[in-house]
């Protein structure tokens, strides 16, 4: 019986509950693009707000009641069993065959074996297909999945972490694909590859052969869902922004600003007809898998947001085994791509079907499932997840407040112990919602205020233009005024003695970070002071340096200075000092 706790999202998805629900707010058809807002309320919430905005309180009793006498439907998320395997893997005696094996393959890029098997029924759940990865004079093993690509084709790929001669042995529940052997050598990384991104440090990050990696992210949530052009616009503009991380989504997105239909589905079927959740479109992720090949040229991460509410399609709303079945596939399909992130949701707390043990059953599944592994964290809108979570490698994270954002930093750190990574603090923009219309001044000294108090900030995009081709969401071209800030910024970090900024100790109203005693950056924001006096031990002499951060200029002041001492400041907002030590 559908009662005043139920959620709306469940009520939504009974026809003959919709129906009444849409009699008396023929906008919940109208505007499908916003349901999810309404999703995860409870009936009664969802009531109470309507008739805060002039429904009538009798009509409410009505509505109440009439549902009342509906039954309710199970809510989707908790199908399938958490220990059971949802693919349905079936032991067949049939052909199959190596169709290439190459003989090279640079290190941490993409070694892929291709075979030929059965095509009849499923295989993308009835076939199972992996192998076993091995390094001459190593005892360790890697094993990874394989995945059906349609056609009769099928892939396994790997990303080989050292130089030297491997080796591999297929494995499959079909025997023409098992048991197949082969040797190949990896040889030195191609030039300007390092790896992929590690935590380094407790709250950093660095390339897996150690060299220092400092997240300055964008959004462009579905800019792989876009027309040809647009997307090799996306490219270009990040080809020359400072930006080295991106966030993106793997399902199309309905929202505003988005309403156009994606080029691709993942999975067979339409919109009209209905989705078949175990058939895979092959020409969905080879597109997605180029576009993130794409990223890694130009040395961009690609945060795969896996999951998100904005949907109208119903891929939100799978149940336990579908998203499993995906996970799986996803990974085995883009585990091998070294500049990969995992993202398990945007805002994982508006999917109203989804609950807390599903986040803990997928994060534990992408962690067992990764054989590299990647970075992984679950992203927030209103309520923070529990990023001590030991599946999660970082904090991936919204401002949970209208004002206070990359102030947090230095509290989320002392929290989680993890690196703080503030993928949304709001958008640079002029759209009519209060998270996409900060201007570039407030852009950039958001990124300061994190990046000072030891966090990375992420940026993004929200102009309107005639076309609702904003950055934030389907890419494009970049208007904006902070990413030329955001790249002073980024060029200052990393000219630093360790490449990244460690916050120090601090005075109530100036956030400090650097190295004691050899390196200091001091950071005003939205403060204009005229002068400031510092303290430092005497007997050490510090080069200072005043910062324009909005005009990019640094101006050197012609004496060193020691012990304490004054710095006049030209009362302007967005300053910064920096002091750096002079040797004797």
């Amino acid at each position: 019986m559908i009662t005043e706790q139920t959620k709306m999202g469940a009520i939504l998805k009974n026809e003959s509950a919709r129906a009444c629900l849409v009699r008396a707010f023929p906008f919940l058809d109208e505007e499908k693009h916003l349901l999810f807002i309404y999703k995860t309320m409870k009936l009664g919430e969802f009531l109470d707000s309507r008739v805060r905005l002039g429904f009538a309180m009798e009509q409410r009793a009505v509505l109440a009641d009439e549902l009342r006498g509906l039954p309710e439907i199970a809510e989707p998320g908790a199908g399938g069993s958490a220990d059971g395997h949802p693919l349905q893997y079936t032991a067949a005696d049939a052909e199959g065959r190596v169709l290439l094996s190459p003989e090279f393959a640079p290190q941490w890029e993409v070694f892929e074996l291709q075979l030929e098997g059965p095509s009849a029924g499923n295989p993308y759940i009835e076939v199972e297909l992996g192998a076993v990865f091995s390094r001459a004079g190593e005892d360790r093993t890697v094993k990874v999945d394989g995945f059906y690509e349609g056609n009769g084709y099928y892939r396994v790929r790997f990303m080989p972490d050292s130089e030297g001669e491997w080796h591999y042995r297929t494995f499959s529940s079909v025997s023409g694909l098992s048991s197949h052997e082969g040797d190949f050598f990896c040889t030195a990384p191609l030039a300007g590859v390092h790896g992929p991104v590690r935590v380094s440090n407790t709250f950093h990050f660095s390339y897996a052969d150690g060299t220092p990696y400092l997240p300055v992210g964008t959004t462009c949530y579905v800019w792989t869902h876009q027309e040809e052009s647009v997307e090799e616009a996306t490219l270009e503009s990040l080809k020359d922004s400072p930006f080295n991380k991106i966030r993106m989504c793997v399902f199309p997105k309905s929202y505003l600003y988005n309403r156009n239909e994606p080029q691709r589905y993942p999975f067979a079927g339409s919109l009209e007809s209905g989705w078949d959740f175990e058939v895979f479109n092959p020409d969905f992720f080879e597109h997605l898998e180029r576009r993130i090949a794409g990223l890694g040229r130009l040395g961009i991460e690609a945060d795969l947001i896996l999951m998100h509410p904005y949907d109208k399609w119903g891929f939100s709303e799978m149940d336990r085994a579908a998203d499993e079945r995906y996970l799986r596939y996803i990974i085995a399909r883009l585990g091998a791509f070294r500049n990969v992130w995992w993202s398990l949701a945007n805002e994982y707390d508006l999917m109203w079907a989804k609950t807390d043990e599903d986040w803990e059953y997928f994060g534990t599944l992408v962690q067992a499932n990764d054989p590299y592994p990647h970075l992984l964290s679950n992203h927030n809108c209103l309520a923070f997840y529990d990023h001590d979570k030991p599946w999660i490698s970082h904090c991936s994270l919204q401002r949970v407040d209208v004002y206070k954002t990359s102030e947090a930093t230095t509290e989320w750190r002392q929290r989680w112990n993890k690196p703080v990574v503030i993928d949304e603090c709001a958008y640079e923009g002029d759209i009519d919602q209060g998270w996409g219309n900060i201007t570039g001044e407030e852009m950039t000294r958001r990124f300061w205020e994190g990046f000072v108090r030891g966090g990375y900030v992420g940026h993004g995009e929200t102009y309107m233009n005639s076309e609702e081709l904003l950055w934030w969401s389907k890419g494009g071209e970049l208007t904006g005024t902070s990413p030329a800030r955001i790249a002073f910024l980024r060029k200052m970090i990393e000219e630093s003695p360790a490449g990244y900024w460690e916050p120090l100790p601090s005075d109530w109203d100036l956030p400090c970070a650097g190295i004691d005693q050899e390196y200091y950056i001091y950071y005003f924001g939205f403060n204009q002071p005229r002068f400031r006096n510092f303290h430092f031990k005497p007997g050490v002499q510090y080069a200072v340096e005043i910062i324009d951060t909005w005009n990019m200029t640094i101006s050197k002041e012609l004496e060193l200075k020691e012990g304490s001492f004054r710095v006049d400041l030209p009362a302007r907002q967005y300053m910064a000092v920096r002091f750096t030590r002079q040797l004797p």
